[in-house]
């Protein structure tokens, strides 16, 4: 195989070139991706403080980097503050991300809490550790917003995991029901975002790569084989590369739901439902063949963040 080093100067040149440019609409798409996210679910209002979650992998420091450049441009004006959980993982390499936020001037905090120790202690060798994980973290992580005064908090899911989650529900848990884009907590104190809805992990890792991200891989759930989410995440990229746009098919489809086309009755009055005798142009036609939508049109356009 060989490398830019090895390729005589003018093809070296030419490759470099290229790359810029790839890169150049990479970096393009991702702001626009994430701007549209959150101009549509107004995840980021004037005079906000946005709490980015930074774990050290490839997806929020995307997550941070893209919100970075929002920021320089956007319309509005809204603070960032980078958090980080230390849960005190063996191994962990605490000096990465303080050094790396120091060096890109960005405001942060580092929370270390022994989750870690708790997690190992409760769970039995061999089975999943992700749940209690995630349920230690989500309280901690309550608590510091609240101290650091954030009126948001920005979590680094992108496309891929929102649909990960969405076939995990169907398969083993008997619901129709994904991540939303934008909740309200459980205690009902705060608001979380995903302004990564929208974008595909390829991406992200494409860029994470062209940015030389000091990623920091998760020894306590990542080491874990065999995890569901995992499975259903090898089948979804399976079927996208068999298949490329089908995976932005299914996003689209999340964000075009038919309630009185499916079968759940609190969302659509199937008991009350009876004939009128008024045409109605949203009415089933029982045996036609409705043409499949194109999932590339995009309806919001926020030019303000480009």
């Amino acid at each position: 195989m060989n490398h830019p080093q090895d390729l005589p100067p003018a093809r070296s040149a030419q490759a470099q070139a290229k790359h810029q440019r790839e890169m150049h609409k990479l970096e393009k798409r991702l702001c626009r991706l994430v701007g549209e996210a959150i101009v549509h679910y107004n995840m980021i209002e004037e005079g906000d403080k946005v709490m980015v979650c930074l774990s050290g992998g490839k997806d929020s420091y995307g997550l941070l980097d893209i919100l970075l450049k929002l920021q320089a441009r956007a319309p509005i004006r809204f603070e960032l503050v980078a958090v980080n959980l230390d849960q005190k993982q063996p191994g962990f390499p605490a000096h990465v991300l303080p050094n790396y936020l120091t060096e890109l001037g960005v405001p942060f905090h580092i929370e270390t809490q022994d989750t870690y120790s708790i997690v190992k202690d409760k769970i039995p060798e061999g089975k999943t550790m992700c749940s209690l994980c995630s349920r230690l973290r989500r309280g901690i992580l309550y608590r510091v917003a609240d101290e650091l005064g954030a009126t948001k908090i920005a979590l680094g899911h992108h496309r891929d995991d929102i649909l990960q989650t969405l076939l995990l529900n169907m398969f083993f848990g008997g619901k129709l029901k994904a991540m939303p884009p934008k909740l309200m907590s459980d205690d009902g104190r705060h608001v979380v975002i995903r302004p990564l809805a929208l974008v595909s992990e390829d991406d992200l890792s494409t860029w994470a790569e062209h940015r030389e991200f000091p990623i920091i891989p998760c020894t306590l759930c990542g080491s874990q084989d065999n995890l569901q989410r995992q499975q259903v995440g090898e089948m979804l990229r399976e079927w996208e590369r068999r298949h490329p746009g089908r995976l932005d098919n299914m996003l689209h489809a999340l964000q075009h739901t038919v309630p009185s086309h499916l079968m759940d009755s609190k969302q659509f009055d199937f008991v009350g439902l009876k004939a009128t005798g008024v045409a109605d142009p949203e009415g089933d036609k029982v045996f036609d063949v409705e043409p499949l939508s194109d999932p590339s049109v995009t309806v919001i356009r926020p030019q303000d963040f480009l």
